[in-house]
């Protein structure tokens, strides 16, 4: 049955307008998204289809590709999926204090800030925080990424950025796309190197937070 042969009561965009989004189940917020089916499907069967094969979780790992082939061939949908995953794990960084007024003060809050971005990344990411006097995020550069190691991540890129951009502090954050978040001897070793560096510029490195698919852990120095 096509969407537009169901009781007009019955149909998610009706659902949503009359009730509110929170009414609709999954299937139906990404029927909408969708916006249509075919002889065989309607937007709400594909979309039941698709949730029950993946889950929400794992539409956001498949490629353009993979999706297309999901959509049999379809080149559109894919890409209405792709930027949907990618605006709610935006929006989910700006909700949990990403880029607001709110100040870092542990290694959980960096977590929240960057979970949605970095725990399905297939590569080791490195990144810092800038922070202000306050411990308030002025933003978020990437410094390396590839399989990380101590020659990668130079002392010369991280504090560039920060003296660049007057940061107070900065914090360390990089994944593990392992599900093990425990930080290796490597970890370790890069974090001290990178600590002496900040002593002599006068630039504190407040944390160096681990973030994986299973959780996160903190190398932490001080908030303080």
């Amino acid at each position: 049955m096509l969407i537009k042969e169901m009781p007009f009561y019955n149909r998610p965009s009706y659902k949503l307008v009359e009730k509110g989004s929170a009414y609709l189940d999954d299937a139906e917020l990404l029927a909408l998204i969708i916006n249509s089916g075919d002889k065989k499907e309607n937007a709400i069967d594909l979309s039941n289809r698709l949730l029950k094969k993946y889950n929400l979780h794992g539409l956001g790992n498949l490629s353009y590709n993979e999706l297309k082939n999901e959509f049999k061939g379809d080149k559109v949908k894919p890409t209405k999926i792709m930027s949907l995953i990618e605006l709610s794990k935006r929006y989910s960084k700006l909700t949990k204090g990403g880029y607001n007024s709110k100040a870092i003060s542990s290694a959980k809050d960096v977590y929240d800030m960057l979970v949605d971005e970095m725990k399905d990344y297939k590569k080791e990411v490195f990144k810092i925080i800038l922070l202000d006097t306050k411990n308030k995020p002025i933003c978020v550069k990437d410094i390396s990424i590839g399989t990380l190691n101590s020659s990668l991540v130079h002392p010369r890129e991280v504090f560039k950025e920060a003296i660049k951009e007057s940061a107070n502090s900065i914090i360390l954050v990089h994944n593990h796309p392992t599900d093990d978040p425990t930080p290796s001897n490597n970890d370790l070793e890069m974090t001290r190197r990178l600590a002496k560096s900040a002593d002599i510029l006068g630039i504190k490195i407040l944390d160096h937070v681990i973030i994986s698919k299973k959780g996160y852990d903190s190398i932490s120095i001080s908030y303080t």
